[in-house]
Formats: structure tokens, C-alpha cells, sequence
């Protein structure tokens, strides 16, 4: 166990460094050519409390921290797995960076329009680092926030950590922050993201909070901060140097009358079980700071009912708040992480099923599609057509919101763009490609 005392520094390990690691020396030759090879594509990092005290290595390859954290054989495809580990066994450095490039970019690297429907504009020029695809809530991405203190294998973002500048985004500073705000009045809720904010010191985060506290302001109400350090490194809310930095800065937040969401990315109840992670929650939770629990559903790693109905009952218990329960995004290595939509519903049902109505607050499976947040309600016989009974949680159009529609049944689908509208649902909702305007600008 680790010790809620134990005061460590973080130090990543990345693919330079986790050959020296005891465990991986441990490893069968072929699993260790696995990290070397997936790892020129897609980006690992991962740091010394998942390695020593989250996963098991008696377990691995199946252990659901290690598939989480540690890049698999199976994100790639053959052709692509072969043509990288020839590359690499020919020390051809030039070749391989291309080939990996050329990889990234069949892979859909910004799902959900993220650069092409949701990068908003202020005086007619867009406005990198943030998006507004909802009328109430603008994402930020701050500059110094866009790495994480360990990466999900299947990170739906992975595209920010790979080195291709041009499939960036972030901001350096918070100004345009600020104007775009002052502008629009609609906004109440600003969203930290990343990457993980938490991943900067205390000082570099006030420098883009502290602007939105201003009076002028006032309509912003709510600071949400989307991170996974609460599972990957709960030392930055405890032990850290800044760790009474940041929570004091947090209560600063909520002395100017806004609300501190921590929206925390929860994957496995494992994530919850030393000592520190527990009082990590606490700690925040006894200035007043709420943490809503959220993660997709994901092959390998959580693709069970007992498993969520167990993390669920772990964070109620801890005085968090289920949230959703999302589908993992259509992007990066999703052929190996997927799990069809009928099967998410099932394992919803039965977990939900399975734990009291203070759990009950999570919503799932969630699809977080170009169209908007789209619910899973449910499966059903209708005119005798099998359907998805399918609803927007939220909706680039608000007039969509809770209103049913409905998608033929398809046991294999596992993505939105999967389904074909039924009973006359807009083709629009099934269609990567429809435009969208934002009705509320």
C-alpha cells in the first residue's frame, strides 16, 4: 500500500525509460517488443505509483491497469504493426517517423468535429485552445496543461501527444479566455482540460483562473477541472509540494461564489483502493469542491457490470457523484477497445441494476458524437423494428435535448455513425459528415 504520508516527486516514464523498470525486465521478449513497437505510434507514459502499486504484474497482459496504461499489440493492425517493428529492427529512424505519421493520420485524430465544428471565433478569428460546441459550457485548453501524469492507451486526445504540431490545440495564455467570455453571456460553466491540468503547479494554473473571478464575469458559475491525476497520481492533491497551494486556490474559487467541479476520470475501482487515492477525495471534498466520476466503457479494462457497479458504490461511499458512463470515441486504436453498443447497454443495465439510487445519478452509455451527448435509453420492439431508443443530453441545437429518436437494432455497431435512423429519425444524427450551425450564437 502507499502510504498517505509518503511524499514522492513525480517523474514520468516514457518509452526511453521503462525498459529499466524491474517489472518490464521481467516480461516475455515478445510483450516488451509490443510496448517498443505500439509505442512509436501511439504515446505512452506512465509513472512509478501505477507501476508499483496500481497494477499487477502476476496478472499481465490481462491485468486491466496494465492493458489501461501500457501500449498492446492488438491497437494496431498487422500490416501496421509489421511494417513498424521492420523499421525498427532496421534502425531505418527517418522511415519510421513517417510511417507512424502516416498511421496517426488514418486514425481520426479529432473525432466529434473538435477542430472543425467546435473551435469558436471572436471578431471573425478563431480562437485556439478553446471549444464551444454547447451554449453553457467552453472547454479550455491551456498551453502548460497538455500533457497527463500517465496516458490511457486508448485516449480519445492522444492526437495532442504525439508530436504533430498541426494536430494541437492549446492556449498560452488565458486573454482570449477572458474576451470570448465578456462576449458571451450564455456561458455559465468553463471546463480546465487537456491533456490534464492538474498536471501544473499551482502558479501556473492560478495564471488562468484568477481572470475568471473578475465581477464582470459573474455569469460564469462554475469552474469544472476534467482530470485523471485523482487515479494516476493522487500525490498532486496530498503530497505534493503545492498540493495546500492548489486547494487553497480551489477555495478561492468558491469564496467568489462559483462552483468547483473536479470531473474525475475513473476507469476501474482499483483506482481507489490505496490509502492516498482515498484521501485525495477527501481532501478536495472538505473545502467544498464536488467530484463527479466518469470514464468510457473499454475492452480489456472495464468491459464487466462488476466492475462498475463496484467503482460506482467505491465513489459513493467516498461522497463522489457517478456521472456517466461513456462510449469510448470513434478514434486512435479503437478497433481494439471498442465494445459494441448493444453490449454497453447490457453491462450498464446489469451494473445499474446492482447499486442503490445514490449511484443512480450515473447516466450511460453516452456517446459523445458530433451531434451532441447521445444517451442510450434503451433497446425495443417498436412496430416490430428492433431499435435503439436513442436521446441528446445535450445538443449543438438545444431544441434536440430529451427528445427520443430511434436507430435500427445493430448487434455489431459501435459508434453513432454505426446506425441507420429508424421510424424517420434525422439523417443529420447519423451522418459524420452533416454541417451544423450553432442556433444559439
Amino acid at each position: 500500500m502507499f502510504e498517505v504520508t509518503q511524499k514522492t516527486p513525480y517523474q514520468p516514464i516514457t518509452r526511453t525509460t521503462y525498459s529499466s523498470l524491474p517489472q518490464i525486465q521481467q516480461l516475455d521478449p515478445e510483450l516488451r517488443e509490443h510496448i517498443e513497437v505500439v509505442s512509436t505510434v501511439f504515446p505512452f507514459r506512465t509513472n512509478a505509483y501505477i507501476v508499483d502499486h496500481l497494477i499487477d504484474w502476476e496478472k499481465v497482459p490481462d491485468d486491466p491497469i496494465y492493458q489501461l496504461t501500457f501500449p498492446q499489440r492488438g491497437m494496431l493492425s498487422d500490416d501496421d504493426y509489421e511494417t513498424i517493428a521492420g523499421l525498427i529492427r532496421r534502425g531505418a529512424k527517418a522511415e519510421l517517423q513517417a510511417a507512424a505519421d502516416a498511421i496517426r493520420l488514418r486514425h481520426n485524430p479529432h473525432p466529434a468535429g473538435q477542430l472543425t465544428h467546435n473551435v469558436p471565433k471572436l471578431d471573425g478569428r478563431p480562437l485556439p485552445g478553446l471549444q464551444h460546441k454547447y451554449a453553457e459550457t467552453v472547454l479550455f485548453f491551456p498551453s502548460r496543461g497538455q500533457t497527463c501524469h500517465a496516458y490511457c492507451s486508448y485516449c480519445f486526445r492522444w492526437a495532442q501527444f504525439v508530436g504533430m504540431q498541426d494536430l494541437k490545440f492549446a492556449a498560452k495564455e488565458a486573454d482570449d479566455l477572458v474576451r470570448y467570455l465578456t462576449a458571451h453571456h450564455e456561458v455559465t460553466d468553463v471546463l480546465f482540460t487537456g491533456g490534464d491540468p492538474m498536471i501544473m503547479k499551482t502558479e501556473a494554473l492560478r495564471t488562468y483562473v484568477e481572470p475568471l473571478l473578475s465581477p464582470e464575469l459573474s455569469h460564469v458559475q462554475s469552474i469544472r477541472i476534467g482530470t485523471k491525476a485523482l487515479a494516476y497520481w493522487p500525490q498532486r492533491f496530498v503530497t505534493d509540494d503545492d498540493a495546500d497551494d492548489l486547494l487553497r486556490l480551489f477555495e478561492q474559487i468558491i469564496r467568489s461564489g462559483r462552483h468547483v467541479a473536479i470531473m474525475a476520470h475513473y476507469s476501474h475501482p482499483r483506482e481507489l483502493a490505496q490509502p492516498i487515492a482515498q484521501r485525495a477525495v477527501s481532501r478536495l471534498r472538505d473545502i467544498g469542491c464536488e467530484i463527479r466520476m466518469q470514464a468510457p466503457i473499454i475492452r480489456h479494462v472495464n468491459d464487466s457490470a462488476r466492475a462498475w457497479a463496484t467503482l460506482w458504490r467505491q465513489g459513493v461511499r467516498l461522497g463522489m457523484i457517478p456521472y456517466y458512463m461513456f462510449v469510448s470515441r470513434d478514434t486512435g486504436p479503437k478497433n481494439y477497445f471498442e465494445v459494441p453498443l448493444a453490449e454497453s447497454y447490457s453491462i450498464f443495465r446489469k451494473a445499474y441494476a446492482q447499486v442503490s439510487g445514490l449511484a443512480r445519478t450515473v447516466r450511460g452509455p453516452v456517446m459523445s458524437a458530433t451531434p451532441g451527448k447521445v444517451l442510450i435509453n434503451g433497446v425495443a420492439t417498436v412496430g416490430g423494428q428492433r431499435v435503439f431508443v436513442l436521446t441528446f443530453l445535450q445538443g449543438r441545437d438545444p431544441a434536440w435535448v430529451k427528445r427520443p429518436f430511434f436507430a435500427h437494432y445493430d448487434p455489431d455497431a459501435t459508434w453513432l455513425f454505426d446506425l441507420k435512423p429508424a421510424f424517420g429519425a434525422p439523417e443529420q444524427f447519423f451522418d459524420p459528415d452533416a454541417s451544423y450551425t450553432h442556433v444559439w450564437r
